[in-house]
């Protein structure tokens, strides 16, 4: 079991430094999902290259960058960027970007990812609340990072995906009338796509939306006592379903063909917060 408040210790000190305010929401933006950042009052930013111990996004669509943004009053925390254990990263570089924000006294934080449809109801382009999430694959790797569990972190994790989040982004679809759909997201680690018999196996046990990040982000931020919801842009059908083979690239495509309806969203939920 790593220190993360040694290991990471200079990084923190950077980025505490550097930070123009403490943030009051933290977005984790996931692929294809990045341009968000454009759409708000960049306050500053910091390259992730630039930060020492920081790992460098291999992954398109992933610029690998922290922004400090304004929007409606509200401060924020954007991760342009996500690190994946498929890359080859340890467990304690993933969720890096949630230490950051629990460091930054950050309380809130709402996950997004792109993900394949195993539920035959989601489409691409759909845009999926968490309700639940397996992350079974990342039992031996997340007792290693969280050690023997705290009375108190057990507590925090109670609320997750956090209720109160959830209703906010329930009114903000609403609001911009965007069907909201939901489902069990389930994680796998990559690095490649799943195939059609896990596929299978993964819809007979339950789960709806799958994909390779944000379990391990979400369990970490819900331990620690952030807030913590996750929404999920469907971005293909997975393996099987249909006779298309799978690619990065269409995930990419389908995920800037729905970035309008997803910033509207997540303007929403910022302004309701």
């Amino acid at each position: 079991m790593i220190d993360l408040n040694f290991k990471y210790k200079n990084l923190i000190s950077e980025v505490k430094s550097s930070a123009p305010f403490e943030p009051e929401l933290a977005i984790i933006l996931g692929s294809g999902l990045g341009n968000f950042a454009k759409r708000v009052d960049i306050i500053k930013t910091i390259s992730t290259s630039n930060l020492l111990d920081y790992p460098k996004s291999t992954i398109q669509g992933h610029e690998g960058k922290i922004h400090f943004a304004e929007y409606s009053g509200k401060k924020l925390l954007l991760f342009q960027g996500r690190i994946h254990l498929y890359e080859g990263y340890s467990i304690y570089q993933c969720i890096l970007p949630v230490f950051i924000a629990f460091k930054l006294n950050c309380r809130k934080i709402i996950l997004t990812n792109a993900a394949g449809g195993v539920n035959p109801n989601f489409h691409p382009g759909d845009l999926i609340l968490t309700t639940s999430f397996n992350g079974i694959m990342l039992k031996k790797e997340l007792t290693n990072l969280i050690g023997i569990s705290s009375e108190k972190g057990k507590k925090n994790f109670v609320n997750m995906p956090s209720q109160n989040l959830s209703i906010l982004i329930k009114q903000a679809a609403e609001a911009e009338k965007i069907e909201m759909k939901e489902g069990v997201y389930w994680y796998t680690k990559g690095p490649s796509y799943e195939t059609p018999a896990e596929i299978r196996f993964i819809s007979k046990f339950g789960g709806d939306a799958v994909g390779m990040s944000t379990v391990h982000e979400a369990v970490f931020a819900g331990y620690l006592g952030i807030e913590t919801s996750i929404i999920s842009c469907i971005t293909n059908y997975a393996a099987g379903l249909t006779k298309n083979k799978l690619s990065h690239s269409e995930v990419t495509e389908t995920a800037n063909l729905v970035q309008h309806k997803f910033e509207r969203l997540i303007k929403k939920i910022i302004e309701i917060l």
